[in-house]
């Protein structure tokens, strides 16, 4: 019989957390978005599901603009390929838009204005950070707050206008959209749908068509439109009075996913799509029951076997890392073996020593 934890374990290889991608880049195509707020950590998110986790994999496919980070799919950052950055934006921004724009009403009047300002600015000089943004605007005569340019500038990103540039020093750059991507890729509606429903449900599935419209801001109905027009691309079954659904070619991986020995424990911030990238189905990450149905306080969480174990919080210093676990209950050995193993990995990535503090099962 199929459980939760068994649905758990198939995600975990879907979204290559169980099994490796090559590199950075095939990581965010695979996905098709990684959300991206938090860099420090999304880097994390991407390098733990490549076969050799390096720092330099996906700041080089930033850097090339193979790999994008910007506002898509939700209103927030996320990375995504160059090649899908278009179509994915023009299919799910009109409503994401409303979000953005609600928060812009008091500068709506000048909107077309800023806008045309900060795409010359950027045509002028490309690469610039939100502070030289900020300083260029101002010697103009504009004079924006922090939050009214970063709505201002996800705003643009929505309308294909501006897009991320080549990180500088670590530091999030703009560029226009049009230099970064010179041959973007477009879909027609129905195309674009159906391209989603099978690309989600293979690297996030077994998932629902609710989790599928909640990762994209889509409605139902245009959600089932994509699956009908996916035809024989997916296959589904029912669980737990629930219907889900993966890629119809994804059988072969059910066995692979039972057959790993011994458990493997990944350490990955809340935002990851492991957690993130579902909320219909989210909680099979807690077979058991044991995580508290509150409101999220930690910044991370500890996965062992593909279940939530653990609240995480990572600190850094210039030489350790140190990752705060608060379990949800007791662990065994081979647990905390497999949590120490997934500490070395992450500080590894970082160039730091690891440290695993564990405080009181809450």
């Amino acid at each position: 019989m199929t459980t939760d934890r068994d649905l758990a374990r198939r995600r975990l290889r879907s979204q290559h957390l169980s099994d490796p991608a090559a590199d950075a880049e095939q990581v965010v195509r695979s996905l098709l978005g990684v959300q991206a707020e938090n860099p420090s950590q999304s880097a994390w998110a991407v390098a733990t599901r490549t076969a050799a986790p390096d720092a330099g994999d996906l700041e080089t496919a930033l850097a090339d603009g193979r790999v994008l980070r910007t506002h898509v799919l939700r209103p927030t950052w996320h990375y995504v390929h160059a090649d899908d950055a278009a179509w994915l934006i023009e299919l799910t921004a009109p409503r994401v838009l409303p979000t953005i724009d609600q928060q812009l009403r008091p500068l709506a009047d000048e909107l077309t204005a800023l806008a045309d300002l900060v795409v010359a600015i950027l045509a002028e000089t490309p690469g610039r950070t939100r502070a030289e943004l900020s300083t260029a605007l101002a010697d103009r005569g504009v004079a924006l707050t922090g939050q009214q340019l970063m709505l201002l500038l996800a705003h643009l990103e929505l309308h294909l206008l501006v897009c991320s540039g080549a990180p500088r020093d670590g530091e999030h750059t703009y560029a226009l959209f049009a230099e970064r991507v010179r041959r973007p890729r477009r879909l027609e509606r129905d195309e674009a749908l159906a391209e989603l429903a099978v690309r989600y449900l293979t690297s996030h599935g077994p998932a629902t068509e609710r989790d599928l419209a909640y990762w994209a801001t889509l409605t139902l109905g245009d959600v089932r439109r994509g699956i009908s027009a996916a035809g024989e691309g997916l296959a589904s079954f029912e669980h737990d009075g629930r219907t889900f659904l993966h890629a119809a070619d994804a059988e072969a991986a059910v066995a692979a996913s039972d057959a790993q020995e011994g458990p493997t424990a990944h350490l990955l911030q809340v935002l990851d799509e492991m957690y993130r990238g579902y909320q219909d189905s989210r909680w099979l990450l807690d077979a058991d029951g044991v995580v508290p149905r509150e409101r999220e306080t930690a910044i991370g969480m500890a996965l062992v076997d593909a279940q939530l174990v653990a609240a995480m919080r990572r600190t850094l210093t210039a030489k350790a890392a140190t990752f705060e676990l608060r379990p949800h209950r007791a662990l065994a050995e081979p647990e905390l073996d497999a949590i120490h193993d997934a500490s070395a990995r992450y500080a590894a990535f970082l160039g730091l020593e690891p440290r695993v503090v564990f405080a009181s099962v809450g």
